[in-house]
């Protein structure tokens, strides 16, 4: 019987694949294990960014309010995802809301933690830096599809 580790449970996480040992090491002590119930708010749109998620178990729709329409999800995660990127940008608040809708099991990344890390070990910085860009670019992406559906001509192929 193998025994869950912390170190082992992040290594094996898809956003953290082929980090160096050192990183992970380092990751570990600002990580804390989450869940949360369907229906409740990971964070909420002009909150402090505290953190990011690595998803574990369960789905969390990514949404935003759009005037007159109420709100709207924007892309959905899941087991293996990544979740959250705010705390990596000043002012260090969320921009989208954050809705689990199962229950949910992920690790939160304490953001003041890593920013003092990254501050300290310029290569973790921008190892981590260049893993979010990729995210930032996925929810712009998303967003985007959303935007086009919401204010489209309503044809569909």
């Amino acid at each position: 019987m193998s025994v869950e580790t912390l170190e082992r449970i992040l290594a094996e996480h898809p956003f953290f694949e082929g980090l160096e040992k050192a990183h992970l090491d380092t990751l570990v002590g600002c990580a804390m294990n989450v869940t949360f119930d369907a229906g409740q708010f990971l964070f909420r749109a002009g909150q402090p960014a505290e953190g990011f998620y690595l998803v574990r178990h369960g789905r969390v729709a990514v949404e935003s309010v759009a005037p007159g329409r109420g709100s709207l999800t924007i892309e959905t995660v899941t087991q293996g995802d990544v979740l959250g990127w705010s705390w990596l940008f000043p002012p260090y608040r969320w921009h989208f809301d954050a809705r689990a809708t199962s229950f949910v099991r992920a690790f939160v990344l304490d953001g003041t933690c890593l920013r003092g890390k990254c501050e300290r070990d310029a290569d973790l910085g921008f190892t981590l830096m260049r893993r979010f860009a990729g995210v930032v670019v996925q929810r712009l992406e998303a967003t985007q599809m959303q935007l086009m559906d919401l204010y489209g001509d309503g044809r569909r192929g």
